[in-house]
């Protein structure tokens, strides 16, 4: 809803401070939420959702490896 209705707002911030309101959402919520979104789709440096997923698979292998070595 943010990208469809940025034009009607001044700023992105201001998009998303009514969106959030209309959705039942804090703005800082709904900020973090575009942000992700910008990383998964490649607008935004930074490690995207499946990247996180992985990381927390490799985390929870090391976790299982180690107990095993114990």
């Amino acid at each position: 809803m943010v990208l469809e209705h940025r034009g009607e707002y001044e700023s992105e911030w201001a998009a998303i401070v009514s969106v959030a309101a209309k959705i039942g959402s804090t703005a800082k919520t709904l900020r973090s939420w575009m942000r992700q979104h910008q990383r998964d789709t490649g607008q935004r440096e930074g490690v995207t959702t499946a990247g996180k997923e992985r990381i927390k698979q490799l985390e929870r292998e090391v976790r299982e490896l180690r107990q095993a070595n114990e």
